[in-house]
């Protein structure tokens, strides 16, 4: 039996940063200000549609800085929402493949897209969305690993 230098980190918690809020909310400011412009050429009664968007935009950016990815030596928790909470929790032994993705638009930011494939029938593609780029998938491996190790699962293909 080999030993190993990894020690688990007591808890990892990870929020989408904030770049990648407001990238994913930019097409609500450019509509926001697009409506604003017609409504001071054309009509005053489109502000209403801007304030709209504007607010649209502002939600959606609160709602992805408030998602949280909890990590323990035990589970993966991902807690989301405003007014309806919702929480996705699954054992570590349950995870079964990594895949990074890092568009160019991602790389640029220093950004990266986790989608981790479970085993869980509830649960079977858990996404890390605009997470910082980090070794987070080898610690998620050793994490998953260990866990297995402790709780006797082997994986039978």
């Amino acid at each position: 039996m080999e030993t190993s230098d990894f020690t688990p980190p007591e808890t990892l918690l990870i929020r989408p940063a904030a770049t990648f809020a407001f990238m994913r909310i930019f097409g609500y400011l450019v509509t926001a200000i697009v409506i604003l412009l017609l409504a001071w050429r054309f009509w005053p009664g489109l502000t209403w549609f801007s304030l709209t968007a504007i607010l649209m935009a502002a939600y959606r950016y609160w709602y992805i800085r408030h998602i949280k990815y909890l990590i323990t030596a035990e589970y993966l928790q991902i807690c989301q929402g405003l007014i309806f909470k919702r929480v996705d929790t699954v054992e570590l032994f349950r995870i079964k493949d990594y895949v990074l993705i890092q568009p160019v638009w991602l790389q640029i930011m220093r950004l990266m897209d986790l989608n981790l494939k479970t085993t869980d029938p509830e649960n079977r593609n858990l996404w890390l969305r605009g997470i910082p780029c980090s070794d987070l998938v080898e610690t998620l491996r050793e994490l998953v690993l260990a866990t297995r190790r402790n709780n006797g699962v082997y994986e039978l293909n």
